[in-house]
């Protein structure tokens, strides 16, 4: 029973530092693009030049 007062205020502890970081992310502006980055992951603009004309 005892080591609840040692795992309690850590539990608290971290909880709060995770809460401080999602606000701090929020407030920077990491959220405000979600579509763009999926977007550029499938986007073929990364082939290199030979590739992209037709043979022949």
């Amino acid at each position: 029973m005892n080591v609840l007062v040692y795992l309690v205020p850590m539990a608290i502890g971290l909880g709060l530092i995770g809460l401080f970081a999602f606000l701090w992310a929020m407030k920077t502006g990491q959220f405000d693009d979600l579509d763009g980055a999926a977007w550029r992951a499938i986007a073929d603009d990364d082939l290199p030049d030979d590739e992209e004309k037709p043979k022949g």
